[in-house]
């Protein structure tokens, strides 16, 4: 378990459920329907949604990483690479926001939530897509043991 640990796939997982599980409730209201669903609906929707975030940002890291030629850019992060893991995660949420809200029609925004123009993603998601991955990777480096002495393979 130990060797999982030290990968830093292992860290983009967990911080991101973390961080992006707090954010999934926090914006709660802003999603139709979401204040009045009964609680352990609320939870399950949440907990799926952060799933899904989690898929993004493991995306998005490999991406980067290909983009780096290394697992370990994220360390010593050159803009490129940082702007390769940020375009692809709001890449991915633009997608999915539109195909959900206008396509598929499984979820909608409430009154509260700002739109995006050009496809009315939703400021809130837009928001989670740019807070949240610089400090899933500050978390991530900050746990490798070895991080001062790791090459850049």
């Amino acid at each position: 378990m130990r060797g999982l640990a030290n990968q830093p796939e292992f860290g983009v997982a967990v911080f991101s459920f973390l961080l992006h599980f707090v954010w999934e409730y926090l914006q709660a209201p802003t999603y139709a329907g979401m204040a009045e669903l009964p609680h352990w609906e609320g939870v399950k929707l949440c907990t799926a949604a952060t799933f899904g975030d989690v898929g993004f940002a493991l995306t998005a890291f490999w991406i980067a990483s290909a983009t780096a030629r290394s697992r370990y850019w994220f360390v010593a992060p050159r803009p490129l690479h940082m702007l390769v893991y940020l375009a692809v995660g709001v890449a991915l949420t633009v997608g999915f926001e539109y195909y959900y809200t206008q396509v598929s029609m499984r979820w909608s925004y409430s009154e509260l939530m700002p739109l995006v123009p050009p496809f009315g993603t939703g400021l809130s998601p837009l928001l989670q897509w740019l807070v949240i991955p610089p400090l899933v990777l500050w978390f991530t480096a900050r746990q490798l043991p070895d991080r001062k002495t790791r090459g850049r393979g």
